[in-house]
């Protein structure tokens, strides 16, 4: 268990450590074993982002040619499904000119689709912790002076099962988990493993070919595709509360577009220029309702109801009755228009729109309809 903490939103949260520091570990203590003989009852791994740890070593197994150990991880606070998880890692020796090979074995996915880390076929361990599995079985291969090969197999039993709970089957992902992170160590409930998991379906959509995203924050925005526009869910990438940092990636990514369909809830607030729209960095939905329909011709009765209004819903019902909801929206419309205007360039446009479940669609961006056009042309070719 890991000793170290972070403060978010006021609350203190233990850190974990990643299944790529778990595999290396692994790989580090089979190779180890196998090597210089004995038993490892716990392995010391320093992770890349420089954290050093020293974790139990489980159920080692002895062959004649092989050893295999586990590591159990430790996530931490976050709220990661492969919490608790033992990674194996089984090493054996080889002709010394085939190296260092890491394979996955039972529970690890394999890559099916192009835009991921790894290439297509591969097991899906991806780059940095490879680079750490293969940087701790030489460390010691030189410590043993051992100049042969070695293969080792990692592997996640129950992985395949876990994996239905990921973004895996919508990656492209197969048959198993993935072997992640960058650091070595869980930041629990980061920002970052959100952004990161958007920009990679994004980035296999756009090695498929897509030319223009779709982007939806959620389940509203999921259904009211499906429901009222004829798109199946799975055209769309979920963004949760991070659209500016998925237009960032959309945009370098190569996509010409991005096409926003969400619930007036979370697109009001991009009329003042949020594009995270999480509460915790604020909430503007009523001042901007209120100043848009002041500017419409609302009166002071109404625009003190707006600001009253605790939900959108009840800001609609109030401008509809005053006569102004389509006004209103079509000021805060071009103004949403205007902020993401200012996110795009000559090659790429972010477009929106925005709905609610009482009044269905009321409003889109000026371009919106072009890119939906072209999503519908690349979803049925």
């Amino acid at each position: 268990m890991m000793d170290s903490f972070i403060t978010k939103d006021g609350k203190k949260l233990r850190r974990g450590y990643t299944s790529g520091s778990c595999a290396a570990a692994a790989a580090k203590a089979a190779a180890s074993m196998l090597l210089c003989g004995g038993t490892r009852e716990k392995v010391k791994l320093i992770t890349p982002s420089g954290v050093r740890l020293e974790l139990d070593v489980l159920d080692v197994t002895r062959g004649e040619t092989f050893v295999s150990c586990g590591i159990k991880k430790d996530s931490g606070d976050d709220p990661d499904v492969t919490n608790g998880m033992v990674f194996y890692a089984r090493a054996e020796k080889t002709d010394a000119d085939l190296g260092i090979k890491i394979e996955g074995g039972e529970g690890i996915g394999r890559v099916t689709r192009p835009g991921l880390d790894r290439p297509e076929g591969e097991a899906a361990i991806n780059s940095v912790p490879l680079r750490m599995i293969t940087e701790a079985v030489a460390e010691v291969c030189a410590d043993a002076g051992y100049e042969g090969g070695v293969r080792v197999v990692i592997s996640a039993p129950g992985g395949e099962e876990i994996a239905k709970k990921t973004f895996n089957p919508r990656l492209g992902i197969e048959g198993g988990i993935s072997i992640l992170g960058t650091t070595g160590i869980i930041e629990p409930m980061s920002d970052d493993a959100v952004t990161e998991t958007v920009r990679t379906e994004l980035s296999v959509r756009r090695a498929e070919g897509k030319t223009v995203c779709l982007l939806v924050p959620g389940n509203f925005g999921a259904d009211f595709i499906k429901d009222s526009m004829g798109l199946g869910q799975a055209c769309a990438v979920t963004v949760s509360n991070y659209l500016g940092d998925a237009l960032y990636s959309a945009r370098e990514l190569g996509f010409s577009g991005a096409l926003t369909v969400s619930h007036i809830g979370k697109a009001v607030k991009l009329a003042g220029g949020m594009f995270n729209t999480h509460s915790r960095w604020g909430d503007c939905r009523k001042e901007i309702f209120a100043a848009h329909a002041a500017a419409c011709g609302a009166d002071r009765d109404t625009v003190n109801a707006l600001m009253r209004s605790a939900v959108t819903d009840d800001m609609l019902d109030i401008l509809q009755k005053a006569g102004l909801r389509e006004k209103t929206m079509r000021s805060i419309m071009d103004a949403i228009g205007d902020q993401l205007a200012r996110r795009g360039s000559e090659d790429f446009c972010a477009e929106l729109i925005a709905f609610s479940k009482t009044y269905g669609k009321l409003g889109a961006t000026p371009g919106a309809e072009k890119l939906l056009e072209t999503i519908r042309r690349e979803t049925e070719g």
